[in-house]
C-alpha cells in the first residue's frame, strides 16, 4: 500500500482584512480611474462634450476585468485577476454566493469614483457586455466536484471559499490549492453551496480520520463502511451513486447522523430538507445544490421514487423561461442522494436497485450526549475527518484503474461497484459483498410490497419446474388469486396488470420467475411466465 502525501500550498486565511480595499481587480480599477478622472466632485448630467459616459466606463470595467465563457447556453464572467469562480451575467437573486457581474460592476464603479451609476447606464453597459459575450468560448462549469481537464483519474473538490481554494485529489495524494482559472475547473456557486473547512492531514492517516467519524456516528459495524463508501462516491464527479438511506428505530440519531454525513461533502452549514410539494420545486433545489438530502420520510410516492431514480443516474428538467414566450430553461443534475426515515414502506423496483440501507443502532442513556456537546466535538474533528476521507480517497483513486480488469461481475451501477472493490482492496473491508447482500434483501422487500408480484411469484413457484405459461393478461387476471377483501392496490383491468408486471419483472427474475411480453397478435399482446432453468439470468 502506497503512502498518501499531502501538499498544503495555501496559507491559513488571515483574521485581519483590509477594511476598504480600493479594488479587487487592479486592471479594472486603473481603467475605471483613467476614464473617470474628468468627473467633478459633485454629480452632473452627462453631455455631448466627448467625455466617457457612465455606460462606457462600466462596459470597460467588464471588458478589462473579466473574461466570458459559455456553458449550457448560459454566459458567465470570470475575473481576470481573481479565483476560478464563474459569475452569472445578471441574477435577480444576487448570483448565489458569488454575486453577479452586474453587482461586481456597480462595486468597482463605486470604489473607483465614489459615485453610484444610474440604472440606465447599467442597462446599457450590460446590454453591450452581453452582446460581446455572445462570441465567448465554451467551457465546462462545475458545482462542488469536477474532473481534472487533463488527468481522468484526478478529481477536484470545491471548498466553497471566496478565493476559490479547492482540493485536488490525485491517485496517491491530495493537495490544497486554487485551480488555474484558464486551464483548471471553473466553479459556480449557489445559495445552497456552503463553505467547507481546510482539511487537516491526520497524524494516524486515514484510519484516524475515519475513527473520529465512527465515534460520532452510531452505526452498526456492517453499515459504517458503507457510509464511508457513499462519502467517497460523493467526491467523484459524473458517476451514479446509490441512495444512502439512514434507517433505525425512533431515537437512533438518523437526522443528526444524516447532517454529519452531509456536512462532510456539502459544507459546514448544510442541512436536511423536507420533500417539496411538486416535482418542479424539487428539481430546482436539486440542481442548485450538490447533495439532495431529505429528512424523516414516512413513505415514497411513485413520483418521488421515479424522480430519485433519475437523480442517481442523471436527469434534466426543461421548462419555459419566465417572462418569455419562446425560450426555455434546462436544469441538469446528477447528485448524491441521502434519505432518513424509520420505514419508507413499499419500494419500487427501480429505486430499490439504487438504494443502500445504512442501519443506525439504538443508543442507551449513557451513550447520549447533549446537542451542544455533540456538535462541538464534531466541529473540532471536522477538518481531520475530512482529511482522513481525502487520505482514503487518494488511495482508492489509485486502485480504481485496476478494478476494470479484476472485477468480474458488476451490479447495475458498475462505477459504484468498482469504487467498492478498490475500497476493499485498500482497507480490507467487505463493502462490495455487503452491498450486494443488501440488494438481495431489498428485492424481497419490493416483492412483499407489491401484491401482484407476490401473487405471481407464489403461483409460478407452486408449479412443477420447468414450467411455462402463455396467455393474455385478462386470463392471467382470472387465474391469479386476489387478496381477500378490498385492496386498492390490486389491478382491476388487464392493462393495469400488464403494466404492473413489467415494473415487477426485474425483481421476479431475480427470484427465478421470468415475465415477458410477447409480440403483438391479432387478439392482443400475450404474456409469457416461466420458471425454466436459466430464467433468473434471462
Amino acid at each position: 500500500m502506497s503512502e498518501t502525501t499531502t501538499q498544503r500550498t495555501v496559507p491559513a486565511p488571515s483574521a485581519e482584512r483590509e477594511e476598504h480595499p480600493r479594488s479587487a481587480y487592479p486592471g479594472a480599477a486603473q481603467t475605471a480611474a483613467a476614464m473617470t478622472a474628468h468627473l467633478p466632485q459633485r454629480e452632473e448630467r452627462e453631455s455631448d462634450s466627448g467625455r466617457p459616459r457612465q455606460a462606457d466606463i462600466l462596459r470597460a470595467i467588464g471588458e478589462t476585468g473579466y473574461r466570458f465563457v459559455r456553458c449550457d447556453q448560459t454566459i458567465y464572467a470570470v475575473a481576470v485577476d481573481g479565483g476560478p469562480i464563474a459569475r452569472p451575467i445578471r441574477a435577480k437573486g444576487g448570483g448565489g454566493a458569488t454575486g453577479s457581474l452586474r453587482q461586481c460592476l456597480i462595486r468597482e464603479y463605486i470604489r473607483s469614483t465614489g459615485r453610484t451609476p444610474s440604472q440606465a447606464a447599467l442597462a446599457d453597459a450590460m446590454a453591450g457586455l452581453e452582446s460581446i459575450a455572445m462570441e465567448s468560448p465554451s467551457q465546462d462549469i462545475f458545482l462542488r466536484v469536477a474532473p481534472d481537464p487533463v488527468d481522468r483519474w484526478t478529481t477536484w473538490l470545491d471548498l466553497g471559499r471566496n478565493d476559490g481554494v479547492s482540493v485536488c485529489i490525485e491517485p496517491g495524494r491530495w493537495s490544497v490549492l486554487a485551480p488555474d482559472p484558464v486551464d483548471g475547473p471553473l466553479w459556480r456557486r449557489s445559495r445552497l453551496l456552503r463553505e467547507m473547512p481546510i482539511p487537516d492531514h491526520p497524524r494516524g492517516g486515514w484510519q484516524q480520520g475515519i475513527e473520529l467519524l465512527r465515534q460520532v456516528l452510531p452505526m452498526s459495524p456492517n453499515s459504517y463502511p458503507m457510509a464511508v463508501a457513499w462519502l467517497l462516491a460523493a467526491m467523484r464527479p459524473n458517476m451514479p451513486r446509490p441512495v444512502a438511506y439512514l434507517t433505525g428505530e425512533q431515537g437512533t440519531g438518523k437526522s443528526t447522523g444524516g447532517r454529519m454525513m452531509l456536512r462532510l461533502v456539502d459544507g459546514i452549514d448544510a442541512h436536511l430538507r423536507s420533500v417539496p410539494k411538486t416535482e418542479d420545486d424539487l428539481a430546482v433545489t436539486t440542481a442548485a445544490g450538490w447533495c439532495l438530502a431529505l429528512d424523516n420520510l414516512s413513505g415514497i410516492p411513485l413520483w418521488l421514487s421515479d424522480f430519485l431514480s433519475r437523480v442517481v443516474t442523471g436527469d434534466a428538467l426543461t421548462k419555459r423561461e419566465l417572462y418569455s414566450d419562446d425560450d426555455v430553461v434546462v436544469l441538469l443534475y446528477q447528485r448524491p442522494v441521502l434519505l432518513t426515515g424509520i420505514d419508507v414502506g413499499a419500494l419500487q423496483g427501480d429505486l430499490a436497485e439504487r438504494m443502500m440501507p445504512i442501519q443506525l443502532e439504538p443508543m442507551t442513556g449513557k451513550q447520549r450526549r447533549t446537542e451542544r456537546k455533540l456538535w462541538e466535538t464534531y466541529g473540532k474533528a471536522h477538518p481531520e475527518i475530512l482529511g482522513g476521507l481525502l487520505d482514503l480517497a487518494a488511495l482508492v483513486w489509485q486502485k480504481i484503474p485496476e478494478a476494470e480488469a479484476k472485477l468480474t461481475e458488476r451490479p447495475r451501477m458498475a462505477d459504484w461497484a468498482e469504487l467498492l472493490w478498490a475500497l476493499d482492496e485498500v482497507t480490507g473491508w467487505n463493502t462490495l459483498t455487503t452491498y450486494t447482500g443488501a440488494q438481495e434483501a431489498l428485492i424481497d422487500d419490493v416483492i412483499d410490497g407489491d401484491p401482484v408480484a407476490t401473487a405471481v411469484l407464489r403461483w409460478a413457484l407452486a408449479q412443477p419446474s420447468p414450467w411455462t405459461w402463455e396467455g393474455p393478461a385478462a386470463q392471467l387476471l382470472e387465474l391469479l388469486q386476489a387478496p381477500s377483501g378490498p385492496d386498492k392496490d390490486w389491478p382491476r383491468t388487464p392493462a393495469v396488470l400488464s403494466s404492473r408486471l413489467v415494473r415487477a419483472a426485474p425483481a421476479l427474475r431475480r427470484r427465478g420467475v421470468d415475465v415477458r411480453k410477447l409480440q403483438r397478435t391479432k387478439t392482443g399482446r400475450p404474456l409469457r411466465i416461466s420458471t425454466e432453468p436459466g430464467a433468473a439470468n434471462g
